[in-house]
């Protein structure tokens, strides 16, 4: 029996990259290319004539319409729509920032096409794909509720701020405690999630609603 194929969109303002992409995934038999859009404005035009697509690979910098924008835009109008994140961008706000938005993931453009062919898989199957770019390990997270972890009160204020760009001591300073209290609130936080980085810790706090966005 022969499994459906996934229909993607690739949005991405640099036309050889797109096509060369488009082209790339295009050889999957996994994959359907429904369309390819160069911002989130022909995005948005596009889709209207394609509203059946699974899942969209979004660049984060275009013009017009950037991929946070366009991205928040696609899950408010279609949230049962998919977004991966794929960009040269390997800093932490970028990462926050598309994961706020709504996107399931995040994937470097230097990724093997069988990477992304990976990625699209299982954000398509479970919503949303985890790597180290991303958070580390975040397997708590799909743990039943009877062995979810419990945090304090301060913990959960601290994790609301790591949302922010707040550094680690402008959050000590916040909540007027010591930089050594933000360090045991941070360790306490790793510790209970297996996680290893603030970028973890907002992805975990978004995808099990202890973060207001």
């Amino acid at each position: 029996m022969t499994t459906p194929s996934i229909s993607v969109a690739v949005v991405d303002d640099h036309t050889l990259f797109r096509s060369g992409l488009s082209s790339l995934l295009g050889e999957f038999d996994e994959i359907d290319i429904s369309f390819e859009a160069f911002n989130g404005a022909d995005l948005q035009a596009k889709l209207k004539k394609s509203p059946a697509v699974q899942l969209i690979l979004m660049d984060i910098n275009m013009p017009v319409m950037d991929g946070f924008a366009a991205t928040k835009w696609v899950k408010t109008n279609y949230p049962q729509m998919h977004v991966l994140a794929l960009s040269m961008l390997e800093d932490e706000k970028a990462i926050i920032g598309m994961i706020k938005a709504g996107a399931g993931g995040y994937m470097l453009k230097e990724s093997t096409p069988l990477e992304l062919l990976h990625a699209i898989k299982v954000i398509v199957e479970k919503g949303f794909y985890v790597n180290e770019l991303v958070s580390g390990k975040l397997l708590v997270a799909l743990k039943d509720g009877d062995n979810n972890p419990t945090f304090s009160a301060r913990e959960l204020t601290f994790l609301q701020h790591c949302c922010s760009e707040l550094t680690y001591k402008e959050i000590a300073e916040l909540m007027n405690v010591s930089p050594r209290t933000i360090d045991n609130y941070r360790e306490s936080l790793f510790g209970k999630l297996n996680i290893k980085s603030r970028t973890g810790l907002v992805v975990y706090g978004i995808k099990n609603k202890l973060i207001v966005i």
